[in-house]
């Protein structure tokens, strides 16, 4: 019979095998991707080792289940369609024209375009979205890994802890290397088969899978890499949080 240790636990053992520093507080957990490949991050080597933490940890991936479960059309909730005149443009032209900022500390900063992102590795995943006010649906979500989308800029820089994203609508969330690098991460662009609806946040879906709906982004703007999120809204990490919520958000 295996023993499950906690995430800190772990952590906290694996700090020198890991050759990075590890941070870890009551509401927040992250690490520092080591220093390789003279100074630029490799990707495929920080999965690497966050796989192995999530098997180690016990923390595996979220529960994905069969099509039959899937709700279609699923639900939207809150902001459907923002007002926002550069949105409404870009909702218009069918979003060809629009771009997707990747800054920060990464290799190569540049816009993504929506077909650019299409055409990097996808992954399709059948899971289900928890809201904190008391709903939850099944969807099949199809979109890059975020990891993919830090690859195509050239990958994250040594001192890179965090990835914050803005939406249109004036929403942000931070995000620990953890979970950005988790497989289950994806920037999804497909809902149930067809392209994501406006109303599920078109053109761009952050799907987290192991946290709570509110983390899980709609109507992406950019994303940003940064060593801190002290200096985002109130400094706790995301706009949820900054009016109470947990900031990690794990279901």
């Amino acid at each position: 019979m295996s023993t499950r240790i906690s995430r800190r636990t772990w952590l906290a053992s694996s700090i020198p095998a890991l050759g990075g520093v590890l941070l870890s507080g009551c509401s927040r957990e992250t690490f520092v991707p080591p220093r390789v490949r003279g100074g630029l991050v490799g990707m495929a080597d920080v999965l690497t080792m966050s796989t192995n933490r999530l098997l180690l940890s016990g923390q595996q991936l979220a529960r994905e289940y069969q099509p039959s479960d899937v709700a279609d059309p699923f639900p939207t909730w809150n902001q459907t369609n923002p007002r926002d005149p550069e949105y409404q443009r870009h909702l218009r032209e069918r979003f060809v024209n629009w771009r997707l900022p990747v800054t920060g500390l990464v290799e190569r900063p540049r816009e993504l375009s929506l077909d650019e992102i299409k055409s990097l590795p996808s992954r399709t995943q059948i899971t289900a979205h928890v809201c904190e006010q008391g709903w939850s649906a099944i969807g099949e979500w199809t979109g890059a890994p975020l990891q993919r989308v830090l690859e195509a800029v050239g990958g994250v820089r040594p001192e890179a802890r965090y990835v914050v994203i803005d939406t249109v609508d004036r929403w942000y969330e931070g995000y620990d290397m953890f979970e950005v690098v988790h497989p289950q991460t994806i920037l999804a662009y497909g809902l149930n088969g067809r392209d994501l609806p406006t109303g599920n946040g078109a053109p761009l879906r952050l799907r987290v899978e192991r946290q709570c709906g509110y983390k899980n982004l709609k109507f992406l703007k950019s994303i940003r890499v940064v060593d801190s999120i002290a200096g985002f809204g109130k400094g706790t990490g995301g706009i949820n949080s900054d009016f109470g919520f947990h900031w990690f958000a794990g279901v």
